[in-house]
């Protein structure tokens, strides 16, 4: 069942239960995947993995403005953003734990022989290559200056 199609299903069911947070959360969904495929000309629709990055980007925009509400104090904001965060993440594949992270970020220092931060870029773009979808490049990249340094 492709995304487009599983957002509608849930977006029915949100409708039933009078959701408004998670109704919300799927027709942010659906339009950041209509906006994708008339971008791309393909009225087919797009490839799976763009579809995940799609879903970690609209996670990403709702986990930084919930950040920047809370510093500025307004929790009553920063709550319906971390809401619709949880339903949004639904459609993501299972997320890696830290420590599983690390564990591929430390093998593929030692497949490659990075030895220090000028490795980083290297060492980022096979982790990200390998890990796409299952943990965001903040969670990597922290893990790879942690290791190097």
């Amino acid at each position: 069942m492709s995304l487009q199609s599983k957002v509608m299903e849930q977006m029915k069911i949100a409708m039933k239960a009078k959701d408004s947070v998670a109704l919300e959360s799927l027709r942010a969904i659906k339009s950041a995947l209509l906006l994708a495929q008339t971008e791309t000309g393909s009225g087919t629709g797009i490839s799976e993995e763009e579809e995940v990055k799609l879903v970690q980007k609209l996670v990403k925009q709702r986990k930084d403005s919930a950040a920047i509400f809370s510093e500025q104090g307004r929790e009553d904001l920063a709550e319906p953003e971390l809401k619709q965060v949880a339903v949004i993440e639904q459609f993501l594949p299972e997320q890696l734990t830290k420590e599983e992270v690390e564990k591929v970020v430390v093998q593929t220092i030692e497949s490659i022989g990075a030895s220090g931060m000028k490795d980083m870029g290297k060492v980022m773009g096979m982790v990200s290559k390998e890990l796409s979808g299952q943990t965001d490049g903040k969670t990597i990249s922290t893990i790879v200056k942690k290791i190097l340094s």
